[in-house]
């Protein structure tokens, strides 16, 4: 079954995310600005299921194919495919590898690197996070490492299991230890920047609205 938790989540916003783990303490977990939604009018959120690879350009097309498809078959419904490919020449999504997870019940994929056929990912509505587009693919070039490993994406590592978070403000990486905290506090923070944002349009000073409610 997938998370409730995913549902609470996804109504939070990530600015608002952020900054209940920068109070918290924690550093490096927000994704570098490289890394963009295809469809950034939407949230995506949810555990990451990690993936590393590399290039190989020894590699045979069977093999490459052989390898690609078994990813596939091993991502976890309920989860995110977050890669780290090691490689931004080839694409390491496209139109049936994204059919194929979107159907499994994957909820979207997060890349380092880069996508193809994204007007048809359009269409399908899975939602895609990457650096750039290229028609490359990986057939006789690429190849996966490990999965379930920790991968580390700029500054943020990622280990199997946390959570990700992101909307059109940027992408933030949460500790699936922490995540129950975060999650009540970053719907608590929610609450008061309502109560101040109800201050400012009833014409309260801004400083005043900020001494009031600790937040602005």
């Amino acid at each position: 079954m997938t998370d409730a938790r995913i549902d609470e989540l996804g109504k939070c916003y990530t600015s608002v995310i952020h900054d209940v783990m920068r109070a918290g303490g924690l550093r490096n977990f927000t994704l570098p600005p490289r890394i963009t939604p295809l469809q950034p009018e939407g949230t995506l959120c949810g555990p990451a299921f990690t993936i590393e690879g590399r290039m190989d350009e020894t590699a045979d097309a069977h093999e490459t194919l052989l390898a690609w498809t078994g990813l596939l078959s091993k991502c976890r419904p309920g989860h995110i495919w977050t890669a780290q490919p090691n490689t931004h020449l080839v694409a390491q999504m496209g139109e049936l590898s994204a059919e194929t997870l979107h159907r499994k019940g994957v909820l979207g994929c997060v890349l380092d690197g880069a996508l193809r056929d994204a007007n048809f990912i359009l269409k399908l509505g899975f939602p895609c996070w990457r650096t750039h587009h290229t028609p490359r693919d990986i057939v006789g070039t690429w190849l996966p490492k490990a999965i379930d490993v920790e991968i580390m994406i700029g500054d943020v590592l990622i280990r199997p299991g946390d959570w990700l978070h992101g909307d059109r403000d940027g992408m933030v990486r949460i500790p699936v230890e922490r995540l129950d905290e975060i999650l009540e506090q970053s719907v608590e923070s929610m609450q008061t920047e309502s109560k101040v944002r109800k201050a400012i349009l009833d014409g309260v000073d801004p400083q005043e609205a900020y001494l009031s409610f600790g937040k602005f």
